[in-house]
């Protein structure tokens, strides 16, 4: 058992030193925290969305922009697209699991708005559709996938790539950089003297 423990401490620290290492990643978290901020100063919206364990990112990264983060501030605009069971239910049971978030992007999404995909294979086809209804309603998209991308990338102004194939890998990656995007965004629209 030790041994499995301090293997999977390696290969954690391994994949944050990566992402520690990339260059392109932090300019594209500079770009994204842009896009983000000039979207809420605009009077747009953040959306989120993900399956599984990217449904509670998405439902956690909303909620450090609409309550908080490091530090009081008012409430920043952002919707996590898992939580409303009736919608969910109800548009998997008219239109299929594949259009959980597409349709959500249809009735809610606004031209200026940033929808935040994640999806560690960058293939889930809710995830892909959802994309597709942004792009076509002028809704801008930063993905959070594993380090192919898949089929997301392509689809995203900006796709954070995790330097792995693991899904837990990818997921500490996407948790981490979530939280660096959360706070940029709450540091660059309420500056804080943090002394």
């Amino acid at each position: 058992m030790k041994a499995y423990i301090d293997n999977e401490f390696a290969k954690a620290l391994a994949n944050m030193q990566a992402l520690a290492g990339d260059a392109a990643l932090q300019q594209d978290l500079q770009r994204a925290v842009e896009l983000c901020v000039r979207a809420l100063q605009g009077g747009r919206k953040l959306l989120f969305a993900g399956n599984g364990g990217s449904a509670a990112d998405a439902q956690h990264w909303a909620g450090e922009l609409v309550s908080r983060f490091y530090y009081d501030r008012p409430g920043l605009a952002a919707i996590a697209l898992t939580t409303d069971s009736s919608i969910l239910t109800a548009i998997g049971n008219d239109y299929g699991y594949d259009y959980t978030f597409a349709r959500q992007l249809e009735a809610l999404g606004q031209a200026g708005d940033v929808f935040v995909a994640i999806s560690t294979s960058g293939n889930s086809p809710n995830i892909l559709r959802a994309a597709e209804a942004a792009r076509a309603r002028g809704v801008h998209v930063v993905g959070f996938t594993g380090r192919g991308g898949g089929k997301l990338a392509p689809l995203a102004d900006i796709c954070f790539r995790m330097p792995s194939d693991e899904t837990p890998r990818i997921q500490e990656g996407h948790e981490f950089v979530g939280h660096l995007l959360c706070a940029l965004i709450e540091s660059r629209m309420f500056p804080h003297d943090a002394g």
